[in-house]
């Protein structure tokens, strides 16, 4: 950087406090930016952050969440919660805190730059490009993007934006070392991880709007809801700490959701001139292993790692469950609920955990501190990484809707009616790819293709009306009859998907070829695959042991109606 763009750079200011930087979605329909003052003070107006990318949706919100737990210093317990819900200008206080630290949230302070070091440079003082944070162009692979080939230039609330981003989600791979950094060897420093969030599966909770969301994702620091591991004493976002050098701090752990939040797992400083923001320098900051932080971080589920625990020498590790693209969140949902909490003593531990979020909105729900009756949607938001963390292959954003009673810790009939509906629609599919696969076998031809197609269908349009089902439940007096009536739709919707199937099946299909089954010959044709799919789906969906109902006639014994994978260990193709 010449001295003229230095001069230039100290020169400019971009106040993020009363700048508009945070996209937004209002109540109305309007799409515009907001300052951090703004967010706050009209959160009753907003439906939601609309972020250029999912995860950027969510780094805002845990930023906005950072904030909202200083500035209010709490909620400290769920009474305390309840006095915030109920009135309707609980962020005023947010105005005042701003002001105290406004120095720190300035993107271009000489001094303590937002989310940045100031004077951060390399020995040779190279300037990355932009697409070094800018996500939806990653290195070497951009996306469908409106960026695309590249980000040349970035306005500087756009810059903010992808700051926030990049702690949180940066991708991992060989860093250019700054100076200062001790971790840096020939200039280089070796991959240390991608950003916190990135190691997560993240789950929040959307409420009507912005200031729902915001108080609906506020945990409150209790040993209640496992968050052992807090000190809410010593719990400061970023800019209440002393401001980071080019290296790395002395290792430690969160001290609470408000340092977790903004954990500083960058170095980055923006090179930026009067018509916007041009490069930046981005090295590693404070890593932050993902093992066993359970104890502080509320916003993924978790799952048990014998891996780890064998690594390690630990009696228990958990890891962050990561959202698996091809999966719907619906078909997760037992991971959200389900009461997987600490084992009773002498007892093994729990190969999954919830969300603590879930367990603290369950917990609110219980004391009666929010209504039964209340909907929110569960968002998951995830990043996928690929070729050794160093590009982001996939952006995951997925919601289910989520009548808050599923929670309710003395109704835990909602809860399981709820999961095992899933198990319903899941079973029903399973018998719809099987009807395909058998059905491509009768023809002679290959069988992968038709049974995705099937599966893929057969989930997509479940989904949908698992969606409206679920949210039903919000009003339901009997869980049991609406799990009934859940059953009834996906036989009728599943049965209608099969008969599709059957009669789109061909000529060679009706005609047939022999299989054998369970060591007897079979005449595999699209009647008796027919007979099989609705056998099991019967089976599965509570239908066959409905009294006075006709049973549907085979070719066979009842123990010869297989699935495609018993077919398969019979060594036909």
């Amino acid at each position: 950087m010449t001295d003229t763009d230095e001069n230039a750079a100290r020169a400019l200011s971009f106040d993020l406090t009363s700048e508009p930087w945070i996209p937004v979605l209002r109540l109305d329909g309007e799409h515009v930016e907001m300052s951090l003052r703004e967010v706050f003070s009209e959160a009753h107006e907003v439906r939601r952050i609309v972020g250029d990318l999912p995860t950027q949706e969510f780094a805002l919100l845990r930023l906005l969440l950072a904030v909202a737990h200083d500035a209010l210093d709490g909620p400290g317990d769920t009474d305390h919660w309840a006095e915030l819900w109920a009135d309707d200008d609980c962020f005023a206080p947010v105005g005042d805190y701003l002001d105290e630290h406004r120095g720190r949230f300035d993107l271009f302070h000489a001094r303590t730059p937002f989310f940045q070091v100031a004077g951060l440079h390399t020995a040779k003082g190279e300037v990355s490009p932009l697409n070094r944070i800018v996500a939806d162009v990653p290195n070497g692979a951009p996306f469908f993007s409106s960026r695309m080939p590249g980000a040349d230039r970035l306005t500087y609330a756009e810059a903010a934006r992808w700051i926030v981003h990049a702690h949180a989600y940066d991708t991992s791979g060989i860093k250019t070392g700054v100076v200062g950094d001790d971790r840096a060897k020939k200039g280089k420093v070796y991959p240390l991880g991608v950003g916190w969030a990135g190691t997560l599966g993240g789950v929040f909770a959307e409420g009507e709007t912005l200031r729902e969301t915001l108080l609906l994702n506020m945990v409150a620091p209790a040993v209640t809801v496992g968050l052992s591991d807090w000190d809410a004493g010593d719990d400061l976002p970023a800019w209440r700490r002393t401001a980071c050098g080019p290296g790395a701090e002395p290792v430690r752990r969160p001290t609470g959701v408000r340092d977790l939040y903004t954990w500083q797992t960058r170095r980055i400083l923006l090179h930026a001139d009067g018509d916007g923001v041009h490069g930046v320098v981005l090295g590693y900051g404070d890593p932050l292993t993902a093992r066993n932080k359970h104890g502080c971080e509320p916003m993924t589920a978790w799952r048990r790692s014998r891996t780890q625990e064998k690594k390690h020498g630990e009696a228990t590790a958990y890891m962050p469950r990561e959202h698996d693209p091809t999966r719907s969140a619906w078909r997760g949902l037992g991971s959200l609920i389900a009461n997987r909490g600490a084992p009773a003593q002498g007892a093994e531990a729990a190969d999954y955990l919830p969300p603590r979020l879930f367990e603290w909105i369950a917990q609110l729900v219980t004391d009666g501190e929010l209504d039964e009756g209340y909907l929110v949607r569960a968002r998951i938001v995830g990043a996928q990484y690929g070729t050794q963390q160093s590009v982001i292959d996939e952006v995951v954003d997925d919601h289910v809707p989520l009548a808050v009673v599923l929670l309710h810790e003395r109704k835990s009939e909602y809860a399981e009616q709820a999961i095992s509906a899933v198990t319903d629609a899941e079973n029903a599919v399973m018998a719809l790819g099987d009807l395909a696969t058998n059905l491509a076998r009768a023809a002679g031809t290959e069988s992968d293709g038709p049974r995705a197609t099937a599966r893929d269908t057969g989930f997509h349009v479940l989904g949908t009306h698992f969606r409206t089902w679920l949210a039903g439940m919000d009003g339901c007096t009997d869980p049991y009859a609406a799990r009934a009536d859940w059953q009834r739709q996906v036989h009728e919707i599943v049965s209608r998907l099969g008969d599709g199937l059957i009669d789109r099946a061909g000529d060679a299909a009706w005609q047939g070829v022999l299989i054998t089954v369970k060591s007897r010959t079979e005449w595999l044709n699209a009647g008796l695959a027919g007979n099989w799919f609705r056998h099991r789906l019967d089976t599965c969906t509570g239908r066959a042991q409905e009294p006075d109902r006709p049973t549907t006639e085979t070719d066979g014994e009842p123990e010869a109606v297989a699935p495609a994978a018993a077919l398969a260990t019979e060594g036909h193709v």
